[in-house]
């Protein structure tokens, strides 16, 4: 029997609420937080039985293109569908778009949305659970999976649960976003409450029928999209300027907290949202003194604390119930539970110029990787990495020069009307406004440093001509 469940994996948050170690080119769902994979890996192993499920969908920014590919590549996922959103408009437009696409290919499939940053500890429990869902679905509900909860916790939805509707579904009484902490205390002390989980299980033409009742703008925007896509192999683009036309909101605020057809199923799955260091706290091991020690961190006299370090040493002394997180270029320090301010402080890091400049670790892209080295007024030094075969666009910059030298591999070069090669220790020199193109034909990897000069070195300042990998965005 062929299964009916279609996973749909939504890859577009920025998680950075997990900052400094989740970034916008590097959100935590590439991240491995939990174990030696990602947490996007964790994510489609989970719905890898193809007995079960369909193989899935993943949502994603077209800028982290290549962080989902070689994320599907290192776990063998080579029936994976990626959707690539040219702007980001929420869940409610992603979800849209996926719905709309899967309408047209198999309108029978129940969709099951999965965010991909979230952790699960009972994947029994969530197999059943989104059986459960699935059934409400196919009896016309936009089921949602409301995990039991074991705490009162403020940073969390909530869903009340309503009437019985059978097979394990209940119709969703009233939603409650992140509550204040005695009233999170209430609702879990009632027993009525659930966490809002944000995974739902839907039929395309359900929730596009009610989405387009209750946020009209945002459907017809998706069916554009969707409509106007192109694919190249396992590749779908969204019609840029149709998608980009969507208003942003989430599934809760234009759909779910406005239909009749909700519906939430029980989940006692061990579930967490890792959206801030007390939640990777809580989901990791502990020592005997309640501490989570990763990378080269140590702790004297310290209890209940999470202390990672990437880079320099982090050493905490004399402190409890803190998050103390270290990377190459930023450091974090918070009373663990309160990370509800880190938004605003990372903002005011960005207005003084700091916290936003790329750390020394790489950046994929479709063709291999780069990483910052050093940066300054008016220049900045990046290692390039580009993967035996591949090549970068033919393009052009308005605003910056660079001088490039081989450091390991063979190089072909354009740049103007010539090309040429260039091997470990030579180097050449891109004029501003050359036109110009990197290639690897060998068989290893080539490395390079790259020394930029210019009035501006953003990574937007680029003119593409040609590009293999059909990319419209940044290189």
């Amino acid at each position: 029997m062929t299964p009916a469940i279609q996973p749909v994996v939504l890859s577009g948050g920025a998680g950075t609420r997990l900052w400094p170690k989740s970034r916008g080119s590097l959100p935590k769902q590439f991240l491995k937080l939990l174990s030696k994979r990602s947490v996007l890996q964790d994510t489609l192993l989970r719905v890898a039985d193809r007995r079960r499920y369909l193989p899935p969908t993943i949502v994603a920014a077209e800028e982290h293109r290549a962080l989902v590919e070689e994320h599907l590549r290192e776990i063998g996922a080579t029936d994976a569908e990626i959707v690539l959103e040219p702007a980001a408009r929420n869940t409610a437009a992603a979800v849209a778009a996926a719905a709309a696409l899967a309408e047209r290919r198999n309108p029978e499939a129940v969709l099951l949305v999965l965010p991909s940053d979230h952790a699960i500890r009972n994947p029994r429990a969530f197999h059943r659970a989104v059986a459960r869902a699935a059934a409400a679905a196919r009896a016309g509900r936009l089921a949602a999976l409301g995990a039991a909860p074991d705490r009162p916790e403020p940073a969390f939805g909530y869903i009340r649960r309503g009437r019985a509707l059978g097979s394990g579904a209940f119709a969703i009484a009233r939603f409650v976003e992140k509550p204040q902490a005695k009233h999170a205390s209430a609702m879990v002390k009632s027993g009525g409450w659930l966490w809002n989980a944000g995974i739902f299980a839907l039929l395309p033409r359900t929730y596009l029928a009610e989405l387009g009742r209750h946020a009209p703008g945002i459907a017809a925007a998706a069916r554009r999209a969707a409509g106007r896509a192109t694919r190249e192999g396992n590749i779908v683009r969204l019609h840029a300027a149709a998608f980009s036309g969507s208003p942003a909101r989430s599934i809760d605020k234009a759909v779910m907290e406005k239909t009749r057809l909700g519906a939430v199923v029980p989940a006692a799955m061990g579930w967490s949202d890792l959206g801030s260091w007390d939640a990777l706290w809580r989901a990791l091991p502990r020592d005997r003194r309640g501490n989570v020690l990763r990378g080269g961190a140590v702790a004297f006299d310290v209890a209940d604390s999470y202390v990672s370090a990437e880079g320099p040493a982090v050493a905490v002394v004399g402190l409890k119930d803190v998050a103390v997180v270290g990377t190459a270029d930023a450091v974090l320090v918070a009373a663990r539970g309160r990370e509800v301010g880190l938004g605003d402080a990372v903002a005011r890091l960005r207005a003084l110029g700091s916290g936003q400049r790329p750390g020394p670790r790489p950046v994929r892209r479709p063709w291999g990787s780069f990483m910052s080295i050093d940066s300054g007024r008016g220049f900045q030094v990046k290692r390039i990495a580009v993967d035996p075969g591949a090549a970068l666009s033919l393009q052009m910059h308005r605003r910056r020069a660079e001088h490039w030298v081989v450091v390991q591999g063979v190089a072909r070069v354009t740049c103007g009307g010539r090309v040429f090669g260039l091997k470990a220790g030579e180097s050449a020199y891109i004029p501003l406004g050359a036109k110009h193109r990197l290639e690897n034909p060998g068989a290893r990897p080539l490395v390079l440093i790259e020394v930029q000069v210019g009035d501006y070195l953003g990574e937007d300042d680029i003119v593409r001509f040609e590009d293999r990998y059909g990319r419209a965005g940044k290189d």
